[in-house]
């Protein structure tokens, strides 16, 4: 046994605490999941270990998906970034145009012969995002260049924004926050950066006034302004939301004691994290909290000692749209931002979700295992140098 653990550790590579954090959020996530589906499995006519199980299935996928991208040298994904790029978009406009119907808003379609949906909002971040990173990287040399380089960026970023935003509001202001990230760190100049702005501003005005979500929009910030004078059908979910949280105190009700979940419509998924903090308090919401920050610091390591610019800004663009996600969706559950779809990475019941999620975790590592190799080839050669000083 022990030597098979150790032939598994000796087979994963690149930063041993963000292997950790994914195993610990795996186990936060199948423990909340399990607690949060007995209402769904109700419903279904099924039990909750059923769906417990296909969690399962898809968490340990992703993590094959993770060790199978760890192990891909990330330089790799420079070339694979255009195909998806190629792929994402016509996939965003057959999932406006055909995809499933759900709340007003079309964001999945089917996988053929699966069963399974996903929503192609996921691909279009890890698209864009890989995107991003060999363009900046790529045009460093003319990036002041307004032709050559900020006039095809910022079409790229535009048109994946308008095309997530028209069904997924939120999912395409965080991507979009994540690519002025990455802007301002491939050294794009800040006018440019401020004319990207405001063109998202435009883009973002035209979605909420004119768009087909456009009610559904003005109803969610309504509630969230003036919660008191709006239909208590409306802020349902906000104020059972913030009933589990209320209740659960300091140290919470204990695994599966959640009343709540009973009363939320999505406890496993948009909410979980008001689950979580019913059944384990105050001390396990800011507990995961910690994690969250733990794997922004390393991932902040893993930029800062990339030898190259397109793993720096790979690394930052993935590990910012993670944080800023997981932090979306702990402010809804608190009351600190309106109602939206945003699932708790690696936590919430996401389906494929938490396939994608899992990739770009493993493009982290693979940056991560090259900074590894490139030390440790470096100390060979500083060693091999000073044998010769010492021999001469």
């Amino acid at each position: 046994m022990k030597n098979t653990i150790q032939a598994i550790l000796g087979q994963t590579k690149g930063d041993r605490w963000i292997w950790l954090i994914v195993i610990l959020l795996s186990v936060i996530s199948a423990l909340a999941v399990y607690s949060s589906t007995g209402t769904l499995a109700y419903k279904r006519g099924v039990g909750a270990e059923s769906i417990l199980v296909k969690h399962l299935a898809m968490i340990f996928g992703g993590i094959a998906l993770m060790y199978i991208s760890h192990k891909l040298d990330y330089r790799y994904y420079s070339g694979i970034s255009k195909i998806l790029m190629m792929v994402t978009i016509p996939l965003l406009l057959y999932t406006l145009l055909f995809g499933n119907h759900v709340n007003d808003a079309s964001r999945w379609i089917a996988i053929p012969g699966t069963g399974l949906t996903f929503q192609t909002s996921d691909l279009a971040k890890l698209s864009l995002i890989t995107f991003l990173a060999r363009s900046l990287s790529r045009k460093q040399e003319n990036i002041k260049d307004v032709k050559e380089s900020f006039l095809p960026i910022m079409g790229s970023v535009c048109v994946v924004f308008i095309l997530i935003a028209l069904a997924n509001l939120s999912t395409a202001l965080m991507l979009f926050g994540v690519s002025v990230l990455l802007l301002i760190i491939g050294r794009i100049s800040i006018k440019q950066i401020a004319v990207v702005c405001l063109a998202g501003a435009v883009l973002l005005a035209g979605v909420i006034f004119l768009g087909p979500r456009r009610k559904t929009y003005a109803s969610r910030i309504q509630t969230f302004m003036h919660p008191s004078k709006v239909d208590r059908d409306k802020s349902f979910q906000s104020d059972h939301a913030k009933i589990a949280i209320a209740t659960g105190g300091i140290f919470g009700k204990g695994p599966g004691n959640s009343t709540e979940r009973n009363y939320l419509p999505h406890p496993y998924s948009d909410f979980i994290y008001a689950t979580i903090i019913e059944e384990y308090g105050l001390i396990g919401g800011f507990a995961l909290v910690v994690i969250y920050l733990f794997l922004l610091y390393r991932c902040i390591k893993i930029v800062t000692k990339a030898p190259k610019a397109f793993g720096a800004l790979l690394a930052a663009g993935l590990s910012f749209s993670l944080t800023i996600q997981a932090f979306a969706n702990m402010a809804v559950a608190v009351g600190l931002g309106p109602v939206t779809g945003v699932p708790l990475p690696l936590v919430s019941m996401g389906g494929t979700s938490i396939l994608f999620t899992s990739v770009a975790f493993g493009i982290i590592l693979s940056v991560s295992r090259h900074i590894d190799e490139y030390e440790d080839n470096r100390k060979v050669v500083v060693g091999e140098i000073r044998e010769k000083e010492v021999a001469a």
